[in-house]
């Protein structure tokens, strides 16, 4: 009973964690299934959205809730805001120059979070507050409570925005052919943007959700949640949402795993391992579609 118990808190915690990288490898896997473009800027964002709730709830004091939303509504400003300066003018200019881009937009919001909040990790006590409850033996706690119907929510939201919806409908055209979305009378660049900002506000909650279980802010600490997120984003099948969904809850049971039954230090190097296995067997991700690009 003891060695199940254990199991299964493992495998909270990975659903825990694989949640995060989820939402942002959502992020990811929108802007490149519609706008053909990786955003490596992306796991910053999720510093920014950190810091974003320090400065409203413990600078302005404003109410944890409102300070959510506010968190969520900035980053996807700032979404539109990159998407605007950063990558817009590069739309139709190669991939190198893109993924420069993408880099110089993370060097950048990493150094200005240095400029302003220093070097020095700010503690920041977890605004979730759901108490913790016992099944079994087995101890869940709120926040892995919060962040599990968190996730499921926006999963469930917005799988149905983008089925039934116009813009959700705009958005799969534009992934399937700009050119004829475009004839179709459909606002090429809103789309982006738009979704550059759902991609955004998405990584906002889970840099608010990142930030309550480890309780530290630094100006790097967007990073390595960032690469494990892409990493997922491609196990899964980059450019499908199911996909990016499947392969976030996927690297978090494995890295879970791995750290409590394997070893701690070669928990990063399995789960790389397990991304080389599937590309080599499924090029295209678990749920991705091969795509034939024609010349």
């Amino acid at each position: 009973m003891a060695l199940l118990n254990s199991i299964l808190a493992q495998l909270l915690n990975g659903l825990r964690i694989g949640s995060i990288y989820a939402l942002i490898a959502l992020g990811y896997t929108m802007v490149y299934g519609i706008a053909k473009m990786i955003n490596f800027a992306h796991g910053d964002i999720i510093m920014v959205g950190a810091y974003a709730l320090y400065v409203f709830v413990s600078i302005l004091h404003v109410p944890a809730v409102p300070a959510v939303i506010l968190t969520i509504a900035f980053c996807a400003l700032m979404g539109i805001t990159i998407e605007k300066v950063a990558y817009k003018p590069l739309r139709n200019a190669q991939r190198l120059a893109v993924l420069i881009t993408a880099i110089g937009v993370s060097y950048l919001l990493q150094n200005l979070a240095l400029l302003i909040f220093k070097a020095t990790p700010i503690p920041f006590g977890s605004i979730i507050k759901v108490p913790s409850i016992q099944i079994a033996g087995l101890t869940i706690s709120g926040l892995t409570i919060v962040t599990l119907a968190v996730t499921a929510l926006i999963m469930a939201g917005l799988t149905l925005f983008v089925n039934k919806t116009k813009i959700g409908h705009a958005m799969l055209a534009v992934s399937e052919d700009q050119g004829a979305a475009e004839l179709m009378g459909i606002n090429v660049n809103r789309t982006i943007s738009i979704t550059f900002a759902i991609g955004s506000a998405l990584a906002a909650v889970a840099g608010i959700l990142y930030i309550c279980q480890y309780e530290s802010l630094i100006p790097t600490l967007g990073a390595i949640p960032g690469i494990k997120a892409f990493v997922a984003a491609v196990l899964g099948g980059i450019g499908s949402i199911p996909g990016a969904m499947f392969g976030g809850l996927a690297l978090g049971i494995i890295e879970s795993m791995s750290k409590a039954y394997i070893s701690t230090q070669l928990s990063d190097a399995i789960v790389f391992s397990v991304l080389v296995i599937v590309l080599l067997l499924k090029p295209s991700g678990i749920l991705g579609k091969l795509s034939v690009e024609k010349v």
